[in-house]
């Protein structure tokens, strides 16, 4: 009988054994409030999935370093990769080296540029930028119409350049106001604050300082617009005739929009990211098939339905 429950024990702690996984996780930058939101909650929910490792390093912004992350985690033996891009046009390379090495990968949040060309055992798991910019900015034609702006002129603050987000939303812009609906509105500047709060409000006071006259604000993330109008409200300007918009979501953002300052964010899930991509991870990890592109819905907020975010990101 002892013989019989000391083999039990054993294959009982083979079987653990053998479901013990280690994730590597590539962030793009560790200073970045959504992204830390996401990461901490993949740390939290990797704690609930019994023998998840997760080894997540921040890669500042800068592309060698990542790919010298993707690189050591194979060398540790990871069972998959998940990377944040830092630079979504560097993303062939890093497939190449996950691919070579027959390890499982899953982009998370920023679209990978090679998208379309995906070896196997890769995946991503994020937003559909198409979106993004597209609700943000028919949000602010409209709100624009309701101020009785019969012709608007508004400036737009991109994010990284390197960056499918800042791009994509950007191009959404102009494609709104490519319509007949919002062809009113007329950009006179557009330049990049690369996502950054103290750069959207650098960028801000320089537009006011050379006397640049706008109606609304459109930024690529929320960070940029809370800039933006950390550097209006210093300047004295109207908040209440100025029309601000950002994306994310953010908690920051929130606090903004119900102190009145600002107007429309669009909210991006990066919890379902986060957890999506890691049990995409696990899936491929364990020789399960999943769709290479899943992606997450945003969604429009507004003073209207804002209670129903303020505890989501």
């Amino acid at each position: 009988m002892k013989e019989i429950l000391l083999v039990a024990v054993l294959m009982s702690s083979i079987a653990s054994s053998a479901l013990a996984e280690n994730i590597g996780v590539s962030m793009s930058l560790f200073d970045d409030n959504l992204l830390t939101v996401m990461r901490n909650d993949m740390t939290n929910y990797a704690t609930t999935l019994n023998g998840v490792t997760l080894q997540i390093e921040d890669a500042q912004n800068d592309v060698a370093k990542q790919q010298s992350q993707v690189q050591n985690f194979i060398a540790a033996g990871v069972d998959a990769i998940i990377v944040n891009p830092v630079d979504t046009d560097a993303t062939a390379a890093i497939s190449k080296i996950a691919s070579n090495a027959g390890i499982p990968l899953v982009y998370v949040n920023r679209l990978p540029v090679n998208l379309g060309k995906l070896p196997p055992k890769q995946a991503f798991v994020g937003p559909d930028e198409r979106e993004s910019g597209t609700l943000q900015t028919k949000e602010i034609c409209r709100l624009l119409k309701q101020a009785g702006k019969t012709k608007a002129n508004i400036v737009v603050m991109m994010g990284e350049l390197s960056n499918q987000a800042a791009r994509q939303r950007t191009q959404d812009v102009h494609e709104v106001i490519a319509t007949p609906e919002c062809s009113f509105m007329k950009i006179v500047e557009e330049q990049t604050a690369n996502w950054s709060r103290t750069q959207g409000a650098d960028l801000m006071s320089n537009w006011l300082s050379a006397g640049v006259q706008f109606d609304a604000v459109v930024s690529n993330n929320d960070e940029m617009a809370i800039g933006a109008i950390q550097a209006m409200k210093a300047a004295r300007v109207d908040m209440k005739t100025m029309i601000v918009g950002g994306v994310d979501a953010t908690q920051d953002a929130l606090a903004a929009m119900a102190a009145g300052d600002l107007d429309v964010t669009v909210f991006q899930n990066v919890v379902g990211q986060g957890r999506g991509a890691l049990d995409a991870a696990l899936k491929l990890a364990r020789g399960k098939k999943v769709e290479q592109k899943v992606f997450v819905p945003f969604e429009l907020v507004t003073p209207a339905n804002l209670q129903n975010y303020r505890a989501k990101n």
